[in-house]
């Protein structure tokens, strides 16, 4: 098994561990916390963000794809701005997790498969996005292969949409990545950065008290661990 093949695996593992430890999960991400909510609904102010600063204010005929979707939780964000759920596509590695989106989303389309090799033709996507993926690939071939399917399947004028964190030091299973990598991820592409996200660890201290002082906090970015990116690529981009 080749190095890339084993961080895939580990992958696999590390999702695998985190899922048994269902009471550690309910606690962090329990959607009536406030901490939870504040933090999605600052990334859905976020996404507006980005999509209205691409020129996108209508969705009519609009498709999107998330990358590494995990149990589906990203994509009711684009269900919040007014997307049928015809439009949306999810893609996920681990089979387990796509029968539980499956099981969470019927109504929306998901499919197992590896990001590096995405089962959907060229640029058919008008939005492709990725929610914390590539922070828990270590392996540098694999995110650049991810990457470039990415690219493949945003149609021409298209737009990548990128959440992750720069900054976590707490899970060694995940490596934080910062701009300079995610430039060299997408070559040639013009990228938009939104440094959002309150430090999760913070934000749980922090939102509970006042909500309000989280929310200057936030405004600050001085303590925010994620950028949310849009990612445009060039012609030569989608061709090479």
């Amino acid at each position: 098994m080749g190095m890339a093949e084993t961080d895939v695996e580990r992958v696999k593992s590390a999702y695998s561990m985190r899922t048994a430890d269902q009471a550690m999960l309910d606690r962090k991400y329990f959607t009536l916390s406030p901490a939870y909510l504040f933090a999605i609904h600052s990334r859905q102010r976020a996404l507006a963000k980005v999509l209205a600063g691409h020129g996108i204010v209508k969705f009519d005929g609009l498709r999107v794809l998330e990358v590494g979707c995990g149990i589906g939780d990203g994509l009711p964000d684009f269900l919040f701005h007014g997307l049928k759920p015809a439009q949306l596509h999810g893609s996920e590695l681990i089979p387990g997790r796509v029968a539980q989106a499956r099981g969470k989303f019927p109504q929306l389309p998901f499919t197992c498969a590896d990001g590096r090799q995405l089962p959907y033709r060229d640029g058919c996507f008008d939005v492709v996005c990725q929610y914390t993926v590539l922070s828990s690939v270590l392996d540098d071939g694999i995110k650049e292969a991810i990457a470039r399917d990415m690219i493949r399947v945003t149609r021409p004028g298209g737009v990548i949409v990128w959440y992750d964190f720069w900054l976590n030091p707490v899970n060694p299973q995940t490596k934080g990545i910062r701009k300079a990598e995610i430039r060299r991820l997408f070559p040639g592409c013009r990228i938009d950065f939104h440094q959002v996200t309150l430090a999760p660890p913070l934000a749980r201290m922090l939102v509970p008290v006042s909500r309000n002082l989280a929310g200057i906090l936030e405004s600050l970015r001085v303590a925010n661990t994620h950028y949310m990116a849009a990612i445009v690529p060039d012609s030569t981009s989608l061709t090479d």
